[in-house]
């Protein structure tokens, strides 16, 4: 099992009492880490680092205090009512909506991928649609078309299911480039072209996607340029016995994933709230050497033997921009070195490519950006 990197919060505790009866954490899941023979640091996440200078302090006092960070935080009871185990995930999709980015979800069928986006668009009042991808789905079916109105005799659009505040594009893999591409334009500008005319998408808008890590006959594999356009890779696990455990007693006793109102999720935070924290997020300071750092990592990429592809500068902005968000999560107004190694894996680990020969000896992706960051000098 990793352990969390040299210097960084220390993994919390089992969120949860003793006895049964769950209830979540009130601060954000930390994110996948790598393994390190450094010791840990051992503050938690949203304390003040014995580092930090008294000017920083009080900048984490003002960011810990932030109404629309709390209202955040309150996301993750609510999901945890309906999905179990997969508190790094919401948090992961939280900072994507903070820094308008967009998630790639792997994991087996029957994680809960669906039910997740669904309880997490109940719980900050947004709308959501889901589409299948299949080998037959037309770009038309995702971004919308112009059809013909018999009684007015005229071409009128009619809006596809990308114009939505929540996408979730199931089993992306599924379907030809041609329809895969439909949502470059989606994605990136957060707009359509439909018939010579621009559309703008709703705001926040935020594409969802996932496949299956272990069945790809009859899949087309996103290319890079498609890849690149997601902020974050997240991996969704088989939950573990306990989780597992607590999964199949709701459903005991009645738990119904299509009656989300039945689980008790309610709103606790809005689309006013998200546009609030990203104000914030974006006024997160960041520190010339920290900047330095995430150039290291990125450029480290690109040179090391086990790459055929590295990271290019739009990989170095996301993880500026995750760590800007997971900071502001954290309750600190500033990114750290620690932010940063914790977002590198999820934020990188899509935008690189293994050399076959590293394929054919069993090298990891995750295995080789850990090496990057252990050797990548850390600032201090």
């Amino acid at each position: 099992m990793s352990q969390p990197y040299p210097n960084s919060p220390q993994q919390p505790q089992s969120p949860y009492p003793a006895g049964g009866g769950k209830q979540p954490a009130q601060y954000p899941a930390p994110m996948e880490r790598v393994p390190s023979n450094e010791p840990e640091h051992p503050n938690q996440p949203g304390q003040p680092n014995e580092q930090e200078q008294p000017g920083q302090q009080g900048q984490h006092a003002q960011a810990a205090a932030d109404p629309s960070r709390e209202a955040l935080l309150k996301v993750r009871s609510e999901v945890a009512k309906a999905v179990v185990g997969q508190d790094s995930t919401v948090t992961g999709l939280l900072i994507a909506l903070l820094t308008r980015g967009h998630v790639l979800l792997e994991g087996v069928p029957g994680v809960a991928k669906t039910l997740l986006v669904r309880a997490l668009s109940e719980a900050l009042s947004l709308d959501t649609k889901r589409v299948q991808f299949t080998p037959d789905l037309m770009p038309g079916d995702v971004t919308g078309s112009l059809v013909y109105d018999t009684h007015t005799s005229e071409f009128s659009f009619r809006e596809g299911p990308v114009f939505t505040n929540l996408l979730l594009a199931d089993e992306i893999n599924r379907t030809p480039p041609k329809t895969q591409a439909s949502l470059l334009e989606a994605m990136e500008e957060h707009q359509i072209s439909a018939d010579g005319v621009t559309r703008q998408l709703p705001a926040p808008f935020v594409v969802a996607a996932t496949q299956n890590p272990v069945e790809y006959e009859g899949t087309y594999p996103l290319p890079e340029a498609q890849l690149d356009r997601f902020l974050l890779k997240l991996t969704m696990p088989v939950p573990p016995r306990e989780d597992e455990i607590e999964v199949v007693r709701r459903h005991s006793v009645g738990f119904d994933p299509r009656e989300l109102s039945a689980a008790g999720i309610v709103p606790v935070a809005s689309a006013q709230d998200l546009e609030k924290a990203r104000h914030a997020v974006s006024g997160v300071a960041v520190s010339d050497e920290v900047l330095g750092y995430i150039v290291d990592i990125v450029r480290a990429t690109r040179s090391t033997p086990s790459f055929q592809l590295g990271v290019s500068p739009r990989g170095a902005t996301a993880l500026l921009k995750t760590g800007r968000a997971w900071a502001w999560l954290s309750g600190r107004n500033y990114v750290s070195p620690d932010d940063v190694k914790t977002l590198t894996l999820p934020t990188l680990r899509h935008r690189v490519s293994l050399r076959p020969e590293a394929q054919m000896d069993g090298v990891e992706v995750d295995d080789v950006l850990g090496t990057i960051l252990s050797t990548v000098p850390v600032p201090r």
